[in-house]
């Protein structure tokens, strides 16, 4: 068994393509128009055919109170492998990115956490060996 689909719930689908291709490197997968809104999924261009992030609207009453208390306790929405923490946290700062905690090693993990401007908090994280 293998993670296929995660979703994270976004206020605007169009806002949050630009952000997790133009900033975060994911590249489109699927964009099918559904009703109003789309299936909208993104990847890793170094696993195109790997786990795929669903950019979900976030239209379902439950969502809003749940998105707002994650924040609120500091709790990322997804997290997000990279080579190195540090590196990534420069380059997405220059970006504009606004982080809501630095790179943090906690025993062999390094992560940090970033506002995907989109309502939700994200974590990117590196294991060392």
């Amino acid at each position: 068994m293998r993670i296929h689909l995660s979703s994270v719930f976004v206020d605007d689908q169009e806002k949050a393509l630009r952000f997790y291709t133009e900033v975060m490197g994911f590249v489109p997968k699927f964009d099918v128009p559904v009703g109003e809104d789309r299936w909208l999924t993104v990847v890793s261009p170094q696993d195109p055919d790997g786990a795929q992030l669903l950019l979900e609207p976030s239209s379902h009453p439950a969502v809003k109170p749940y998105k707002e208390a994650l924040v609120e306790d500091g709790i990322p929405a997804n997290s997000f492998a990279v080579d190195d923490v540090h590196a990534e946290f420069q380059r997405l700062r220059e970006l504009g990115v606004r982080f809501t905690q630095e790179p943090l090693r906690m025993g062999p993990v390094t992560t940090a956490v970033l506002d995907d401007t989109c309502g939700n908090l994200i974590q990117i994280v590196h294991q060392s060996e």
